[in-house]
């Protein structure tokens, strides 16, 4: 069945979207739109299928059914367009573990065309100090951030989150939130996927909870609708 047209202003236009592993359904027939400039976040348990609903987001993942439209067009049918508009940052990094934070983001430049200044992105990630050191002496944290770091690398219209507050102190969380205000004012359409949503709360306009991969609220954050 062919999706509606989206609503004006609707950047994510999620429609029944379903997905399984073997013959274990992980996201069943989940509806959603998500405007423009949103920020957004999805709770639930462990299992909830929050994960698996970013990587079929993030065309990671296809689903076994349904659709969703990013901006009007299919999703999945046009993905290598797509993708360079769309930012995944999980919580498993894609970062090389024998190579200095310096060097991993002067490869992922090279990917993304980013001609800035590297020092300054490691600045604004509080790793500048920490640049030559090899990924694999870093702790939790200090991988989030440099993670959190390639966003800025590029200027994505959809930013998918699975975790960002996870491992970090109270400064590193600090740090998040500040990059997803700037997301925010740049006009960024952002999914958060949260075990804290207290945290995530102060930085997002809504809140999608799954419950054994349903859709089972859509709430303003703080005001069940």
């Amino acid at each position: 069945m062919t999706a509606p047209s989206p609503q004006p202003g609707v950047e994510l236009a999620i429609n029944a979207l379903s997905r399984r592993f073997g013959a274990r359904w992980v996201l069943i027939e989940i509806s959603a739109e998500v405007k423009a400039g949103e920020a957004v976040m999805l709770v639930g348990a462990n299992g909830s299928g929050k994960t698996t609903f970013l990587r079929c987001l993030a065309t990671a993942l296809k689903p076994h059914s349904g659709e969703v439209l990013f901006d009007g067009q299919h999703l999945w049918q046009q993905r290598y367009a797509l993708r360079r508009q769309i930012a995944f940052v999980s919580h498993q990094t894609r970062l090389y573990e024998d190579l200095s934070a310096l060097d991993n983001l002067r490869f992922w430049a090279k990917l993304v065309n980013f001609d800035g200044d590297l020092l300054q992105v490691l600045e604004r990630v509080g790793l500048s100090r920490a640049r030559k050191d090899a990924l694999r002496t870093y702790s939790a944290g200090m991988k989030r951030r440099l993670a959190m770091s390639l966003l800025l690398l590029k200027r994505p219209r959809l930013v998918l989150l699975d975790e960002p507050f996870g491992a970090l102190d109270p400064a590193g969380r600090e740090l998040i939130g500040s990059m997803l205000v700037d997301l925010k004012l740049q006009g960024t359409t952002v999914l958060v996927a949260t075990h804290l949503p207290q945290q995530a709360a102060q930085y997002c306009d809504r809140q999608l909870r799954l419950e054994a991969g349903r859709l089972v609220e859509s709430s303003l954050c703080g005001v069940a609708i």
